[in-house]
């Protein structure tokens, strides 16, 4: 595959950029892992791509032809000394979760999911790598932000 985004976050400036990239992304709590003997929390990510041909298009002459992608990401989070959850229930791996925003704090790094619920990764120091992996595919269907997007 070519084209897809790769980053690495090696500070809370940089998780800024990973956070904006992976809103609104579906995670299968299937789909998260604590590799604790690498020390690494990992995920497979279904993310929005807000950076795609439609979200380009949506500025003064929007092209209603062009869909919406989502595409399959992998993030990886190093150096990984603990990780809490709150609000998830890891036994039920069918459970969708949607990631709105992932924050650094001192010595840890938050994933915020819709509902309320959390994991807190306890790090040593920051270092998380995202990319995409595969093909990109169609959706007419753009998340939308209470308040935000209620116009659209």
């Amino acid at each position: 595959m070519s084209g897809g985004l790769k980053l690495r976050a090696r500070d809370a400036e940089d998780l800024k950029v990973v956070s904006a990239m992976l809103q609104d992304s579906i995670i299968p709590i299937c789909d998260l892992a604590w590799l604790a003997g690498e020390r690494s929390f990992v995920m497979i990510a279904n993310r929005f791509k807000w950076e795609g041909k439609r979200a380009e298009a949506d500025g003064p002459t929007p092209d209603v032809d062009l869909p919406y992608e989502r595409t399959n990401c992998a993030v990886r989070f190093d150096r990984v000394d603990r990780v809490s959850v709150r609000g998830l229930d890891l036994k039920d791996r069918a459970q969708m979760l949607n990631l709105l925003a992932v924050e650094a704090a001192e010595n840890a790094v938050l994933l915020y999911f819709a509902g309320g619920a959390s994991i807190r990764l306890t790090v040593g120091s920051l270092d998380c790598r995202l990319e995409d992996v595969g093909e990109p595919w169609p959706t007419e269907l753009r998340p939308c932000h209470e308040g935000v997007d209620a116009a659209e």
